[in-house]
């Protein structure tokens, strides 16, 4: 038993400590995929995950956006419906249910999409955001319920909507029934319109696919992070089909932006404060023309 305890034990221990610790050591430090540099863990998130040298918009955990929008960083969250955990059985090199319960645990979240509302700039808002972290933010049936739970709150609270899609598109391990959140999100965003809330998108890297295709490009308002991706199809399927080279900053939010696809691309230090801008020109008190008879209008001058 000596032998055990006094050798193998602390060789053992000696061994895990030092794979632990050196995990940790280099989870404090970020290479940035702009220009290569190497970024300390709390000044990369002390900047809101935005590189200090060349500012390059790096992929933002879900909760930290969260708490960096919401006033004070606090928000409350609502449940939503997960439905069936996997509708056709499905299965390629893996089976759907055994990605889900990966991905469920890793994230420790039921599926990609998180509906919070709390204020920000001093107004109530509902926020629904998709973490790509979760199967690459794969819009699923949780997900297309997650929206329409979304505007449903939003309606219910008199609150404007902001979307934050960040996805590779339609989650294929469902088929037809991921398709369809297409149109079951773009209903939903009809009856926001029909209630006269306001609708904004955010869109961050990546927005792609079946999101893209619906409620990520139907916004009152679209803003997008500098160099964000954004698109339908990938750049190499595009090429292939219209034969052609595309630009280099082809599906990027400033190329999106200069040709009419995005209102604005605002710095993500700064969208906070463009959104306080935005609700106190849209929800302003609405004032009431008076209805004048003709015969009281003032005549014209000769």
């Amino acid at each position: 038993m000596s032998w055990l305890t006094n050798y193998i034990r602390p060789k053992i221990s000696s061994i895990v400590g030092d794979s632990e610790n050196k995990e940790s050591q280099e989870d404090l430090w970020h290479k940035c995929n702009g220009c290569g540099d190497m970024i300390f863990h709390r000044d990369l998130t002390g900047n809101q995950y935005v590189c200090p040298k060349c500012d390059k918009h790096l992929r933002m955990p879900l909760e930290d956006r969260l708490k960096s929008l919401f006033d004070g960083g606090k928000y409350q969250q609502i449940a939503v419906e997960t439905g069936m955990a996997d509708p056709l059985k499905f299965r390629d090199t893996k089976r759907y249910s055994d990605r889900l319960r990966d991905a469920r645990h890793k994230i420790q979240r039921d599926d990609a999409v998180v509906v919070a509302h709390g204020k920000i700039s001093g107004f109530e808002t509902v926020v629904l955001a998709i973490d790509f972290s979760f199967m690459g933010g794969s819009m699923g049936s949780a997900v297309g319920q997650g929206f329409v739970s979304a505007v449903q709150l939003a309606i219910a609270q008199k609150a404007p909507l902001i979307a934050i899609p960040a996805s590779g598109g339609a989650r294929m391990q469902e088929g037809i029934i991921s398709l369809m959140q297409m149109p079951r999100t773009v209903a939903a965003c009809e009856q926001l319109n029909d209630a006269n809330l306001p609708y904004i998108v955010l869109c961050v890297d990546p927005t792609y696919g079946g999101v893209t295709a619906s409620f990520a490009m139907l916004g009152d308002f679209q803003i997008a992070e500098p160099g964000a991706m954004i698109g339908f199809a990938g750049r190499r399927v595009i090429e292939q089909t219209v034969r052609e080279k595309l630009p280099d900053d082809f599906q990027t939010a400033e190329y999106l932006a200069e040709h009419g696809m995005i209102d604005m691309v605002v710095s993500r230090k700064e969208i906070k404060q463009r959104l306080g801008v935005l609700f106190s020109l849209i929800l302003k008190k609405k004032q009431v023309a008076l209805v004048v008879e003709e015969t009281e209008l003032p005549l014209a001058a000769d």
